[in-house]
């Protein structure tokens, strides 16, 4: 369980949309929440961003990076001292928590690319059951310069929705984020199956909206977007569009 080596902010845009989607649960949280940053890799900078990200919407947040690798949590160990509410643990999939605790976050990024697909729902159950009552999990990829995201929120009951944000200057066409599909849906980008049938929904929304672009890629996405929208849920809504992002209903391409 380990994520790549590239360094900070590659997870940029999924902790922004983490702290905004998630901001009234970590505030109303009675103690301290708890973050988890589960396989953060070679170095602990995604933990600690993770905890500069959260903390401009609850102060008092703790991240605990979770790796299986010891020799990468003996060299993550030395920011524990640096940064109060920090904290780095060796274990995988049971996190391996004090006293048990249940996280009001868990963030998993780039991790179940390395397992099969078949594993994926034993996976998130599993991560489910670690899950505070409010508790959200956030499960996907991105590239190695986090150009390019998608990732899939799941709560206590299951899963919930899909996200796609990307760095609008470098985006082809909205397919181009099928390479970072999550794990669950990345062998599914086939025809006849309902990703396939939403990312070239998407692409077509994409090149109806072309006129847009001479106003620039952000109100492109957000005219695509909004055309996308008439025929598939999307969630939020033109204020997370003109930062590149867009969330669909889970139901929409639910492979099980």
């Amino acid at each position: 369980m380990t994520r790549g080596t590239t360094g900070p902010n590659r997870l940029r845009r999924m902790d922004r949309w983490i702290a905004a989607t998630h901001a009234a649960a970590l505030r109303r949280a009675e103690t301290a929440p708890l973050a988890v940053d589960l396989g953060y890799g070679a170095a602990p900078w995604t933990a600690v961003e993770l905890l500069d990200r959260l903390r401009a919407v609850r102060p008092d947040v703790r991240v605990t990076g979770v790796e299986i690798d010891p020799a990468r949590v003996a060299a993550a160990r030395p920011y524990e001292a640096r940064r109060q509410g920090l904290a780095f643990v060796r274990g995988g999939f049971e996190l391996p928590l004090p006293g048990g605790e249940k996280p009001l976050l868990i963030r998993a990024a780039n991790v179940l690319r390395q397992y099969e697909a078949a594993e994926v729902p034993a996976a998130w159950e599993r991560l489910r059951g670690r899950l505070a009552p409010q508790g959200l999990l956030v499960e996907g990829t991105c590239d190695e310069i986090g150009r390019r995201h998608a990732w899939v929120a799941l709560g206590p009951e299951g899963p919930r929705s899909l996200t796609f944000a990307a760095r609008l200057a470098t985006l082809g066409t909205p397919s181009d984020l099928a390479e970072r599909l999550p794990k669950a849906l990345i062998h599914r980008n086939v025809p006849g199956e309902r990703i396939h049938r939403l990312l070239a929904d998407f692409d077509r929304a994409w090149a109806g909206a072309a006129g847009y672009g001479a106003f620039g890629a952000r109100q492109r996405w957000a005219a695509a977007v909004r055309s996308l929208s008439g025929d598939w849920p999307v969630l939020d809504g033109p204020r997370r569009w003109r930062q590149g992002e867009v969330t669909l209903a889970w139901s929409c391409v639910a492979p099980w």
